[in-house]
């Protein structure tokens, strides 16, 4: 009988061989693609010495096609807790040098444990994703795996932050579980994500492509929209995961971390004054406009390559995390199209499920004409918009920097659609259309139509009207927009509101 020395003694063996995973020459050939082994990249993700390894020595149970001879030291996924910033997160990361991060029975298994008990523990969860795909050895086993993890991501929606990282390869199936959390992290040139390679799209269709230029980070960070964020490395993805949650609240229960910034909340901005040109069909960046108003000038854009039209994005007012929806005339004139509406409707309602206040900045002429938008389905898409607004009860600011025609204002989060607070810059248009378009269908066969349309334009390309009907609350210097924003924050700080009382509403999607 073994002495007690001796079991130790086994354990740290046991423990030493699975932590070299797929061993020396695997890990070296994962190093020599660009890439961090499983273990790496959650030592870098996590505070230092704060994870804790659950189940390693789970073991698969399969016999066939010669797997009953692959050891699969941690069944080819680490799994366990630890902090980020001191706050407790849930983490898996696959391990590609363990039969290449394939998932079956038991890989599965261990990540639906973790699931389960970021979902107990009202913790983040985050997926470091790296696997060559389902485990074909075991069949519906490996299938009924990824059931279990999609089940679980769904129930986990709305309720805690999801995040996945594709560091890998990621096909098929395996492309669902990421898709159905919160955010996506992608790595350029090592990450792909698609249902069908390239090969098998060669053998069905006859298109040549290659893999980075079908599921590579550009294509869906740019393309696709799949992916939130792309990164360098995966040093960069790790960092910017941890930047992530930085703004985010650990489940829905919870509010998101305030953080002293040290930026004056009464501070004013003159150049935003004179920011915008004097010449209302002329351009401009409304990243200008965030820059100068948030704190410290900083923000983190989600979707930063996608439907650039709109911009989404995380930033601080007086320390507290707000979602900033903004058009950008700089692009496409900030018309809302199908992409953007897409990309605000996921983003207004990400923020509402975590208690995240809603500041919309507007300069919007319209929805993008065209068959192309029309056969698309502009109106489902952009009916996105005008639900998710209608659906968020977080505290929503809108300010109107400058046009704010038609249906796209009100998508816009108008009061009508439940804005708590509006402020209008006086460079402010709120019309039913460009005023120059109304008068031309108003005093179409006039004889003064000339000197009626100038009138008309001047009187009506103003905040005045909208503010004299009650739709707009202030009209203030574009150098107040700040602090405005502070003291309307602050005082919605306690803003309750219910909804009725329903299974779950139908959005268009």
């Amino acid at each position: 009988m073994a002495t007690v020395q001796e079991k130790i003694q086994d354990l740290k063996k046991r423990q030493e061989k699975v932590k070299l995973g797929g061993g020396q020459k695997r890990i070296e050939k994962q190093h020599a693609s660009g890439k961090l082994t499983a273990r790496e990249r959650i030592e870098k993700l996590l505070d230092p010495g704060s994870f804790v390894e659950l189940d390693q020595f789970v073991r698969h149970r399969c016999t066939n096609f010669g797997m009953e001879k692959e050891e699969a030291p941690g069944e080819g996924v680490v799994t366990g807790y630890g902090t980020i910033d001191g706050r407790l997160v849930y983490v898996f990361a696959q391990d590609f040098t363990v039969v290449g991060g394939s998932l079956g029975e038991m890989h599965a298994a261990k990540i639906v444990k973790v699931q389960e008990l970021a979902m107990k523990m009202g913790a983040p969860l985050i997926g470091l994703n790296d696997s060559g795909g389902a485990r074909i050895q075991e069949a519906v086993d490996a299938l009924s795996g990824y059931g279990k993890i999609f089940f679980r991501n769904t129930l986990a929606s709305g309720v805690i932050p999801q995040i996945s990282a594709i560091m890998g390869p990621c096909a098929g199936g395996a492309v669902y579980s990421p898709a159905l959390t919160d955010f996506i992290f992608m790595v350029k040139n090592t990450s792909q994500m698609f249902i069908t390679g390239p090969q098998v799209i060669k053998s069905v269709t006859a298109e040549e492509v290659t893999a980075e230029e079908l599921g590579g980070a550009m294509t869906h960070n740019s393309v696709s929209g799949v992916a939130h964020f792309a990164a360098e490395n995966d040093e960069d993805c790790l960092r910017q995961i941890r930047y992530l949650l930085s703004f985010l609240p650990s489940n829905n229960l919870e509010e998101p971390p305030v953080v002293d910034t040290g930026d004056d909340p009464n501070r004013m901005d003159e150049s935003l004054n004179t920011l915008l040109p004097d010449n209302p069909n002329q351009p401009y960046n409304m990243k200008d406009v965030i820059s100068r108003i948030v704190d410290n000038g900083e923000f983190y854009e989600v979707h930063a390559h996608y439907a650039q039209n709109i911009i989404t994005c995380f930033a601080r007012f007086d320390g507290q995390t707000v979602g900033i929806i903004a058009n950008q005339p700089s692009v496409m004139a900030g018309c809302l199209d199908i992409n953007a509406s897409d990309k605000a409707a996921r983003f207004i309602r990400f923020c509402d499920a975590f208690n995240i206040p809603l500041v919309n900045l507007v300069d919007v002429p319209g929805f993008l004409p065209g068959t192309g938008q029309e056969y698309g389905g502009i109106i489902r898409h952009g009916a996105k918009m005008l639900y998710a607004y209608s659906e968020a009860t977080v505290p929503k600011v809108t300010v109107i920097t400058r046009k704010a025609y038609g249906g796209s204002y009100l998508a816009m989060c108008s009061q009508d659609l439940g804005a708590d607070q509006v402020l209008a810059w006086p460079t402010a248009e709120i019309a039913v259309m460009g005023p120059a378009g109304a008068a031309n269908i108003i005093f179409r066969g006039d004889p003064d139509a000339k000197a009626k349309t100038e009138k008309y334009v001047e009187e009506f390309a103003t905040p005045y009207k909208a503010a004299e009907r009650g739709f707009v609350d202030m009209v203030i210097e574009p150098m107040e927009t700040r602090p405005r924003i502070i003291t309307a924050l602050n005082m919605l700080a306690t803003k309750r509101e219910s909804r009725p009382a329903k299974k779950h509403g139908n959005i268009p999607l």
